[in-house]
């Protein structure tokens, strides 16, 4: 079974719950279940009605464990190994294209692709069991993609421990470092992350969806041209009737 993507939706439609359901092999990706990932993010994200999504793994033992293994060991080629990697940006990407906050609820196993998705998300809250790891040195492989992501949560030099020593890390440090937001144990799990809807819910639909725009585009401008995106936004803002 290649594994499937579960949706299902609370507050009246306005909040998706995405689980990659592949629990047998630790919520691993192998082509079939990342295009589904990302076609499912896809559709997700022309519905104007959307709210947030919270983003978990099936099952209580694996957020997602990686990329599959047994797929990888059967490419042939650099032109495989590319087609390969270029699916575990895309789901990266679509997570990061979402319009509306990502909440990665990370509930075991966070390993390599599944810890450059969850690096995607725009919050991050962990079960006190999850572990954190970026093995792919110890198969001949260098970590890349979102990976760009990490020194700028947790730094150059803890980035380094993760790639280059391949480190494995629990929650309470994944914390410490600004890996995760938060953490908790796991049977209020579910209660920390509906508490982080309900202020998602609280705020402006509009000016959700332009702050995650904006801290997108901040990421990629130099300090002066973001300031002056901020103005152009904030200046946006009043297309709509939210601020009165």
């Amino acid at each position: 079974m290649a594994g499937r993507m579960d949706v299902r939706r609370s507050h009246e439609g306005r909040v998706a719950h995405v689980a990659v359901d592949h629990d047998a092999k630790l919520n691993t990706l192998n082509p079939e279940l990342m295009r589904d990932f990302a076609a499912t993010f896809a559709a997700l994200g022309q519905d104007a009605a959307l709210r947030a999504v919270v983003l978990t793994g099936a099952g209580p033992r694996a957020f997602i464990g990686g990329a599959d293994i047994s797929v990888m060991a059967g490419l042939q080629d650099s032109a495989g190994g590319e087609a390969f990697i270029r699916l575990v940006h895309g789901c990266c990407r679509a997570v990061r294209d979402c319009p509306v906050p990502v909440i990665g609820r990370v509930n075991g196993w966070c390993l390599g692709a599944g810890l450059e998705i969850a690096a995607s998300c725009d919050l991050r809250i962990a079960s006190e069991t999850a572990k954190f790891g970026m093995p792919e040195v110890r198969v001949g492989i260098p970590s890349v993609v979102e990976a760009a992501l990490l020194p700028a949560l947790i730094g150059w030099g803890r980035t380094r421990r993760l790639l280059l020593l391949a480190e494995t890390i629990g929650a309470a440090e994944a914390l410490e470092w600004g890996l995760v937001e938060r953490v908790a144990a796991p049977a209020e799990l579910d209660a920390a992350v509906e508490a982080w809807v309900e202020l998602l819910l609280e705020a402006g639909p509009e000016a959700i969806r332009a702050q995650k725009a904006l801290i997108r585009r901040w990421e990629d401008l130099p300090l002066s041209q973001a300031v002056a995106a901020g103005i152009q936004s904030f200046a946006a803002s009043w297309r709509t009737d939210e601020p009165a």
